[in-house]
């Protein structure tokens, strides 16, 4: 397959960012020959997936400020075969099972397995039969539209809204794809609750499930069928992992420098400039020659580089946003898994609150993730390491003032867990950090998200900002504003897709995924370097 690539020199590549986006970026492009320099303003590697340490005595509270969910590994491969590395020889890697324990108003459980007799058995004896048969259809369904979408809509490049025409958008279609996906998992599922379960990622895409488009039920399929993973050492290994890598193959990372400008000679950028240094005020700037740029910030800050913001017919909408509660706990809490999800009474009141009316949650679903649940040592000895997203609403929806509420809203979420039974929780707190839209705003973030532009009709698939900058035409972006979209899987996905840009050609091949997924196949697409 041919995309339409950047013309010209393309010998030496400045990548902006070090986020997961730009080191899947510059791992294919300097496997596929490119000279290629990173420039990143922070201190580490990993963008999103950052790091932080909370000292106590006794030991330290390693603590993953981003991202804690992560599925589809064999990217995070494909990214390192790139340059003759490999996945198993950069990250111990643990499959979780259950990938989710979920919990649920009027007191029932429920583990999230991936094997799919495990699953199978679990949903009859929480459900019922027919449930289970429901399971075992929506099961065939989802990985049907995982294999239709992951080649075509999802790891592609788009020139035109026309690329979608083909036999690919036919089958997709009758899929369902175009439908909205809470009616669709309806169709499959009896029971309320397992409609919950295989419909909330929908809230990663930015929007309620009864509107989501049917197609983003391949994120359902990437959480419960391909599996959720934990790499040992927490989710920072990751970033370090993919730089280690880029770096031992030739690529210069340079990190705590600020990019400040973008040099141009007609249609292409001449130059990146950056601090050098300490990346503060006053610092010295630094002129890299470069033939071509790959932009992966969020994209107000790539906007601000390029000195204009696109035009769009539909005005940009920017998802929903989270507050995160870090919560170093004196002593386990072994009652919750890896990955629980506690479900309020409400559902469609929820979203609705969230996303519509611009309210925080009356009855809160969360997402409570206890990563020493399979490494300890993410805590001191005897300790537990929490981290507890609750999902709100944007700065544009609803301009809280955060500094005031973030204390109240805390509380408010520990007094809620706590009236689901898990009693004494905020006593046990001994060292915490709450992060609100004000700092993922502070952070650069675009309306205080971390998710990006939503996953609306009219920002999906080429309707999406472009990975290509119009009037530029060696500059090329990554990263979750851009093709394909928000979340692990897509931000490597659109590294590979930006340096596709520059180099030019790919190919496809599949790959056997090992363990409880039963060997089930999975399409990635490759180099075939020009």
């Amino acid at each position: 397959m041919t995309v339409r690539g950047v013309p010209g020199p393309t010998d030496h590549v400045v990548v902006v960012g070090a986020g997961l986006a730009g080191l899947s970026a510059a791992l294919h492009l300097r496997g596929a020959g490119h000279a290629v320099t990173v420039v990143e303003r922070a201190d580490h590697p990993g963008g999103r997936a950052g790091a932080l340490d909370l000292d106590v005595d006794g030991g330290t509270y390693r603590v993953d400020t981003g991202p804690t969910v992560l599925t589809m590994p064999e990217l995070l491969d494909d990214a390192l075969r790139a340059v003759g590395d490999s996945l198993d020889a950069r990250l111990d890697l643990v499959r979780l099972d259950p990938a989710y324990r979920c919990t649920f108003a009027d007191g029932s459980a429920l583990d999230v397995h991936t094997d799919p007799e495990a699953m199978e058995a679990e949903v009859r004896d929480v459900c019922g039969p027919a449930a289970a048969a429901g399971y075992v259809r929506l099961r065939r369904w989802l990985t049907e539209l995982y294999e239709t979408e992951i080649d075509t809509f999802i790891g592609a490049n788009f020139d035109s809204p026309l690329d979608l025409v083909g036999g690919d958008l036919l089958r997709l279609a009758k899929l369902g794809g175009f439908g909205r996906l809470g009616p669709r998992i309806a169709r499959y599922l009896p029971d309320e609750r397992l409609r919950r379960i295989f419909s909330f990622q929908a809230l990663y895409a930015g929007l309620p499930p009864q509107r989501a488009l049917g197609a983003y039920g391949v994120i359902a399929y990437m959480d419960t069928i391909a599996g959720v993973y934990f790499p040992r050492g927490g989710m920072r290994q990751v970033g370090k992992a993919l730089a280690e890598a880029a770096a031992d193959a030739g690529v210069e990372i340079l990190l705590g420098r600020e990019v400040t400008g973008l040099e141009r000679h007609g249609s292409r950028v001449t130059a990146v400039r950056h601090t050098a240094g300490d990346g503060g005020k006053g610092a010295d700037t630094v002129r890299l020659a470069c033939d071509a740029a790959v932009l992966t910030p969020d994209l107000p800050l790539v906007h601000r580089l390029l000195g204009r913001t696109p035009k769009r017919l539909v005005p940009m909408r920017w998802s929903p946003s989270a507050v995160v509660l870090h919560a170093g706990l004196r002593r386990p809490r072994p009652e919750l898994a890896h990955h629980t999800i506690s479900f309020g009474e409400e559902w469609e009141r929820t979203f609705r609150e969230i996303v519509d009316d611009g309210e925080l949650m009356s009855d809160p679903s969360l997402l409570i993730t206890r990563p020493t649940a399979t490494d300890p040592g993410q805590a001191p000895p005897g300790r537990d390491l929490l981290f507890v997203l609750a999902p709100c609403p944007n700065l544009d929806a609803a301009p809280f003032d955060w500094a005031r509420l973030g204390p109240a809203y805390r509380d408010e979420i520990l007094q809620t867990l706590e009236q689901r039974g898990y009693d004494g929780l905020t006593g046990d707190i001994e060292v915490s950090r709450l992060v609100t839209p004000a700092d993922w705003a502070a952070r650069g973030h675009a309306a205080g998200t971390p998710f990006s532009a939503a996953h609306t009709v009219a920002q999906t698939g080429p309707f999406r900002p472009r990975n290509t900058v119009r009037g530029l035409e060696n500059v090329v972006l990554a990263g979750c504003g851009t093709t394909p979209g928000v979340g692990i899987p897509p931000v490597l996905i659109s590294g590979r897709l930006a340096a596709e840009r520059v180099s030019g050609r790919v190919s496809t091949r599949t790959v056997q995924v090992e363990g409880p997924g039963r060997g089930e196949r999975h399409v990635v697409r490759a180099w075939s370097p020009t």
